[in-house]
């Protein structure tokens, strides 16, 4: 997955756990840059009475780097806090939840939003409130209006919404980790020869499934540096973006049902920049070292990237079909495609038209050319695809991020650096077999983009 449980000591905390992270510019709004952050991954959409919710006890951020330094310029921090109704209930809700004031709703959270830039701490909002878990068609019967009344718009210029949405990412993560079976790409055939045997439909594992959003869109000259000029081949126009989600350093659990306390500073525990990369890319001995470093120490971790486990993997497990690839990692080559795309930055030159090249700094960050605008038509494989406004120029909310970061694993990007290289036939054609199109919640067309989560009543749905 993006990043669900990807290390072992956040899989034990999913409040703080940050899954899936989006940066695009606004295609509703193109003076505008959107950055969504996820958490509480894999959320059954009936799990009450205790629906999911943000901590109380966790700082989640989204930082932004414009200057290349892989330190945050800007960051947009939420706090929240929950409030109990009637504390003699065990019940979320005792009816219709039909306002963010109703009187039936009984758990509510609330937050702040603040802003901290040069150094300066400045609160933008306070007891912002958060909309309730989609509970059934009875508790929550007009879940898109209360979606509008949770969304606020700021005398500073920000959108901003925290809140529960359905989860967009899509994968077929049961076969994945059954040792790299891409179902489809089972049946494909390369120069007459059969792949491999195994056969059947990709299942999309976290469709259904809820998590817990934040999301703040930006007018562009409040996340950008400044400069003369802001064009596609100026670097001013890139930012780096990345999430976190941090605790405090002590915490006292209560005594006989009384409240835990927490004390000393704020110690991250959850990031996340490019989907994947902790997941993929960082050894298991490393995945808990990786959540609690800033993206300045990820040099690092440059030898996984430059020679990732999974580009020799796929030989392995696709005897004859990727040589090229057993050849260039048996040579034991340093990607530079790859340090290019997650680490640094894709610089000019490469690709046509395209750059979002940071500076020498090796940092985990989704790196985002703000000057280019959106698609009129989005190609779900982003620059792969010929699309220089999607992934890895930032990452849309369609973008098919695993096929394209299996498709550059596989060998498609090495020609970028060195044009002696020649990929295997089936580079291009490496997918899990799903788009968009298998999330059942569709997309929204604006803020905050991510469809409506899946209610209790209806999830699964009844038998045909």
């Amino acid at each position: 997955m993006s990043s669900h449980r990807e290390a072992p000591e956040i899989a034990k905390d999913p409040v703080a756990d940050s899954s899936d992270l989006y940066a695009f510019v606004s295609p509703d709004k193109r003076d505008t840059v959107t950055l969504i952050a996820n958490y509480v991954p894999l959320q059954l959409p009936s799990g009450g009475p205790n629906f999911f919710e943000f901590g109380d006890d966790v700082r989640y951020e989204i930082h932004i780097d414009n200057d290349g330094d892989g330190r945050p310029d800007v960051t947009y921090r939420f706090e929240f806090t929950t409030e109990i109704t009637n504390p003699n209930s065990f019940l979320y809700n005792t009816g219709p939840i039909d306002s963010l004031d109703s009187k039936n709703w009984n758990r509510r959270q609330f937050y702040s939003l603040t802003r901290v830039a040069d150094g300066r701490e400045h609160r933008l909002a306070h007891k912002l409130q958060c909309p309730p878990c989609n509970v059934g068609p009875l508790s929550t019967p007009k879940y898109a209006d209360l979606v509008r009344q949770a969304t606020y718009s700021l005398s500073t210029g920000e959108r901003v919404f925290a809140g529960q949405r359905a989860d967009g990412f899509f994968v077929d993560l049961g076969a994945i980790f059954d040792l790299g079976t891409l179902r489809p790409f089972q049946q494909l055939h390369v120069a007459g020869k059969k792949i491999f045997k195994a056969e059947g439909e990709p299942v999309n594992a976290t469709d259904r499934m809820n998590v817990h959003s934040i999301a703040v869109q930006v007018p562009l000259e409040r996340v950008r540096r400044r400069a003369n000029r802001y064009g596609a081949a100026d670097q001013a126009s890139v930012i780096g973006v990345w999430t976190s989600a941090s605790r405090r350093q002590v915490r006292v659990l209560g005594d006989r049902g009384g409240a835990d306390t927490s004390t000393g500073p704020f110690t991250q525990v959850s990031r996340l920049g490019n989907p994947l990369f902790n997941e993929v890319i960082v050894p298991m001995s490393k995945k808990d070292l990786w959540n609690s470093l800033p993206p300045t120490e990820d040099k690092r971790f440059a030898q996984f990237v430059e020679q990732p486990e999974l580009a020799a993997l796929l030989p392995a497990l696709y005897p004859d079909v990727f040589p090229n690839l057993d050849k260039l990692t048996k040579a034991k080559k340093a990607r530079a495609d790859l340090l290019a795309i997650l680490l640094t930055g894709v610089p000019a030159g490469l690709i046509d038209g395209f750059t979002n090249a940071t500076g020498d700094v090796q940092a985990d960050m989704l790196r985002l050319n703000t000057a280019i605008p959106p698609a009129k038509r989005p190609d779900r494989f982003g620059v792969l695809g010929g699309d220089l406004a999607g992934f890895p120029n930032g990452r849309r909310v369609g973008d098919d991020v695993v096929s394209i970061a299996l498709r550059a694993i596989a060998g498609v990007t090495v020609p970028l650096v060195d044009k002696t290289f020649r990929p295997d036939a089936a580079a291009a054609a490496v997918t899990p077999g799903l788009s968009a199109a298998d999330v059942t919640a569709p997309f929204l067309a604006n803020f905050p983009y991510l469809g409506t989560p899946y209610d209790g009543f209806n999830n699964p749905p009844a038998a045909s």
